[in-house]
């Protein structure tokens, strides 16, 4: 019995099935950092404040990757969880930021397009049965780059030559992350074809023989 259970749950043996490590609830910690971003910017009007509560969201971004490798944490809901969290907490701030009128339109049409395109692509090669593509690194760089860059475009939303400043600098960093994130879709297509093509031909495991013939 303990044999057949290693057989059906190898990833067991590799803690991939673990659901409470660190960086699961970093991820989860990042969902409510972003509700007490909204209620910043919208309730009690607090721009810089929740400026800077989006900052901390794009630092758990960066930490929940690197305490996963770190402390050998990699689990398979974790390879999930990451990634919505991070279309979530993108999603709803460039939203929240149109409409708090500190971004323009265009902007978030265009990641918002370029995320409902990916997302999409997941879900159509998960149901024509295609393997799993990792996040690429080229991605998740511009991923983190709008983490950093939205908040400081938020913040300098305002008078004063500092908020000028800042402004400029979120635009300039704005510029590769848009690249990257761009370049990161383009990346998939190729991969997508070769999971898509590996996912239909891997052959079935073989039957385990019946001991009783």
């Amino acid at each position: 019995m303990e044999h057949a259970a290693a057989v059906r749950r190898p990833e067991a043996a590799d803690g991939l099935d673990r659901i409470w490590t660190v960086p699961n609830l970093l991820s989860v910690g990042r969902l409510a950092l972003l509700c007490g971003f909204l209620v910043l910017l919208f309730g009690e009007r607090e721009r810089v404040a929740a400026a800077a509560l989006l900052a901390v969201a794009g630092i758990t971004d960066f930490l929940d990757g690197y305490f996963a490798r770190r402390l050998n944490q990699v689990t398979t809901i974790g390879k999930v969880l990451d990634p919505t969290v991070d279309r979530i907490v993108l999603g709803t701030s460039v939203i929240a930021m149109v409409v708090y009128g500190a971004a323009p339109v265009w902007l978030v049409a265009l990641v918002l397009g370029r995320e409902a395109l990916v997302s999409i692509a997941v879900l159509v090669l998960a149901a024509l049965g295609a393997r799993r593509i990792n996040v690429l690194f080229i991605g998740k760089a511009g991923t983190l780059g709008f983490m950093v860059c939205f908040p400081l475009l938020l913040a300098g939303h305002g008078p004063g030559t500092l908020a000028e400043a800042v402004r400029d600098l979120a635009w300039v960093l704005l510029v590769p992350s848009l690249v990257c994130s761009l370049a990161a879709a383009a990346a998939y297509v190729p991969l997508a074809r070769r999971a898509l093509a590996e996912g239909r031909g891997a052959s079935p495991p073989p039957p385990v023989p019946d001991p009783r013939r």
